[in-house]
């Protein structure tokens, strides 16, 4: 499937609803396909791991939307198994043998669409494309992004603090992250273009019901386009300026697609890591005596929650290039693989005394091998979200929540991990 602007290729787009012989559907373990789905899984999806674990053991069949069948990897050894080992289950998407039953508007398209972007690369031409990425990340001066994160902070805490109370969803958790990253590939802070770029990315990703994702991918890729193009005519000290103007020579489309890589991954990712760090905070009394500010108590709750809360719980994924065994299942070739990030996280076998020992970073909440988040960006996405976290307990000591903390909800999403909103309250401060 093509379309004007970002595509998705795809060997077929009819929606023909029937599974191959040999997918999970069809496999002895049809009856017991769940649904990634429901409100249940939304709310409290380690319950879902849990008992997928109980009955399946570390590699579980589910159904994607409109019941597409795929794999749940959810042990740890078995995600680090499938990450590291490129030869056996590979990115690129157009290998996947149930493109006869995807249709054109597929929710999950954006995800498992192939795209010419450094996600669904491989082998020599993967290693080119995200070498550009590392490069132009490490020329990211991290004590400087601190400053600007600090900046952008206080601007958007002076916009509430004067009212003693604020959704912090909304007004800081999302925007923060945004406004770095944007700032990072240079573009303008604010504006227009910017909230609208950043909307059409959050809906792309983790769209909500009677959003599309598809339409939003493409806006994506116009904005990008414009952005490649002025850098090219003027490069500058940014992330996107340094992809340009990099050795490797890339193309224009090879980078608006790379961008966008890099700047999904940045943004709301980050934003939910900061959303699920300040909920620990906030409702565990273990983090109440130091949480005014006091910077062990911040790192070890951005570390716990990457163990125990971690912001991308699934992704998808991997597809199996020939016949295999994984988890004691046979994964027939073009099977759909998907990690279960947040459940092998908390795989048993890893603790089996029922102990998370968060304070080491273990953690596979960036991936691992060859195709995990690329150096050094889960550092800048620790000093954004760190940054965030400390200056808001700077500004406001006594924050708190405005609710009970049972009545706090999580966005519907198999994805992500983060809250629908933060209702918060302090001592107004003036400015």
């Amino acid at each position: 499937m093509s379309t004007v602007g970002p595509s998705y290729e795809s060997p077929s787009a009819s929606p023909a609803p029937s599974a191959p012989s040999g997918c999970p559907v069809r496999s002895g373990a049809a009856a017991t396909a769940v649904r990634l789905s429901g409100m249940t899984y939304q709310q409290t999806p380690m319950e879902l791991y849990r008992s997928l674990r109980a009955e399946h053991g570390a590699v579980a069949p589910v159904l994607l939307d409109g019941d597409v069948p795929a794999w749940l990897v959810l042990g740890y050894a078995e995600v680090s198994y499938v990450t590291g080992h490129d030869e056996l289950f590979a990115r690129d998407s157009r290998r996947w043998n149930q493109w006869d039953a995807i249709p054109p508007d597929w929710p999950l398209l954006p995800f498992v669409g192939h795209q010419p972007s450094v996600l669904f690369t491989e082998g020599d031409e993967h290693r080119r494309r995200a070498g550009v990425i590392t490069e132009a990340l490490e020329g990211v001066d991290q004590f400087e992004l601190a400053r600007d994160c600090q900046v952008i902070a206080r601007q958007l805490i002076a916009e509430f603090a004067g009212s003693g109370r604020t959704e912090l969803m909304s007004s800081y958790v999302h925007l923060l992250p945004m406004r770095a990253v944007v700032q990072m590939c240079g573009m303008p802070v604010k504006g227009e273009d910017t909230r609208r770029l950043v909307d059409d990315l959050r809906t792309s990703l983790d769209a909500e019901e009677g959003e599309d994702p598809v339409a939003a991918y493409v806006r994506v890729g116009d904005r990008l386009r414009q952005l490649v193009k002025d850098k090219r005519a003027a490069p500058g000290p940014d992330v996107t300026s340094r992809m340009v103007t990099h050795g490797a020579g890339l193309t224009d489309e090879e980078i608006v697609q790379d961008l966008i890589s890099v700047i999904a991954a940045a943004q709301q990712p980050t934003a939910n890591w900061i959303c699920n760090t300040l909920r620990l905070l906030l409702t565990d009394e273990r983090f109440a005596v130091n949480v005014s500010g006091g910077r062990l108590s911040v790192g070890e709750a951005l570390n716990e929650v990457l163990w125990l809360d971690t912001p991308t719980q699934n992704f998808i994924g991997r597809w199996a290039v020939r016949d295999t065994q994984l988890g004691g299942r046979h994964i027939r070739a073009g099977d759909c693989l998907v990690l279960g990030l947040a459940a092998a996280n908390t795989d048993p076998l890893l603790w089996p005394d029922a102990y998370v020992g968060a304070e080491n970073a273990a953690h596979l909440s960036f991936s691992s091998g060859e195709h995990r988040c690329p150096y050094p960006a889960p550092l800048l996405a620790d000093v954004m979200a760190r940054t965030a976290v400390e200056t808001l307990l700077e500004h406001m000591p006594d924050v708190m929540l405005a609710v009970e903390p049972s009545e706090l909800t999580w966005r519907p999403s198999v994805w992500m991990r983060g809250l629908a909103e933060l209702p918060v309250r302090f001592s107004p401060v003036v400015q």
